[in-house]
């Protein structure tokens, strides 16, 4: 029988439409067979190309071969090399297009994909998530670092090299400071983190969990907008991504290959996005903020009543 369920993170409802489930095996999207080469000639990101880019950021590996590199974006959606301005008309507000935006290559290889990296290749891949971000924050006028990766068309990827993104803003975009404000009205209210509360709760009764280990958890959320949307939460509370130890480092690529493994292999690699949610970087040191990151399958799209409403239809199989 379908519910309402209320996600205590955003204040948003989410039907639960347990009689419209798929078997799980009519979920799969059966991609037609596809031959992806180890290089590709013309492709920005292969190995020997790396002189159609703007100069190298940072990398991991020698001067003769790398293991991963973080760029600039050949086509930001926002520039470092303009100046931050504000202006205003009535009241309508503009700032002038400023930012940062980088790409990080994860292997030099075409073909690859993260479930099919060992563990250590996505440990460098995360490290090199922490060193962007690190020195991306020390810049004065960016207030939110956002690190997210697209895969497939579906999800909005235009390269099939894998990479991931790293976007900074000179505001906090809306939603996140939703959450922050949300998290601060339950610490408030509780005394406690809410993230660090669900966590608890899901340990407690196991039916959504996937995956633990030492310093993760890997669960499928309460009040998911759509089906197995995956969240990895650390256990040691922290509110910004680049507080991360080494050990966790090592521990969450580990968790993070086998939860997009769990898709490709289960679901016939379907599209997804990942992103880390952290904490902007002028608040991350307040005690209601908890990372973690999230990884949304593209099995479905939004339809008119969700754009009409707002309130998203998970046909998945509820669990208690």
């Amino acid at each position: 029988m379908s519910e309402l369920r209320y996600n205590l993170v955003s204040k948003e409802w989410v039907i639960i439409a347990s009689e419209r489930a798929k078997r799980p095996h009519d979920f799969k999207l059966r991609k037609p067979a596809e031959t992806v080469p180890q290089f590709k000639e013309g492709c920005p990101f292969c190995p020997g190309n790396e002189g159609d880019h703007e100069e190298e950021l940072f990398r991991i590996g020698d001067a003769k071969a790398w293991r991963t590199r973080a760029i600039y974006n050949k086509y930001p959606a926002l520039s470092h090399k303009v100046e931050e301005r504000h202006d205003a008309l009535g009241p309508y507000k503009k700032i002038s297009g400023f930012g940062v935006c980088e790409v990080i290559v994860e292997h030099p290889r075409h073909d690859m994909c993260m479930p099919l990296m060992k563990d250590e290749e996505v440990a460098d891949v995360l490290r090199t998530y922490k060193a962007r971000y690190q020195a991306v924050e020390k810049i004065e006028e960016i207030r939110a670092i956002t690190v997210f990766k697209n895969h497939g068309p579906m999800a909005g990827c235009s390269q099939q090299h894998p990479h991931s993104q790293l976007v900074a803003t000179p505001i906090v975009p809306p939603q996140a400071r939703l959450r922050l404000e949300n998290a601060i009205e339950y610490l408030d209210v509780t005394g406690r983190c809410l993230i660090c509360q669900a966590v608890e709760e899901e340990l407690k009764h196991k039916a959504r969990i996937v995956s633990e280990n030492a310093d993760f958890v890997a669960l499928v959320p309460y009040a998911a907008a759509a089906p197995f949307i995956t969240w990895i939460v650390p256990k040691r509370h922290a509110s910004s991504f680049d507080a991360i130890r080494d050990n966790e480092l090592v521990s969450l690529a580990s968790m993070l290959r086998s939860a997009i493994g769990k898709l490709y292999y289960g679901l016939g690699d379907p599209d997804y996005n990942f992103t880390i949610r952290s904490a902007p970087v002028k608040e991350k040191w307040l005690e209601a903020l908890h990372w973690h990151v999230v990884i949304v399958p593209r099995i479905n799209q939004p339809a008119g009543f969700e754009i009409g409403t707002g309130i998203y239809i998970n046909a998945s199989i509820r669990k208690d």
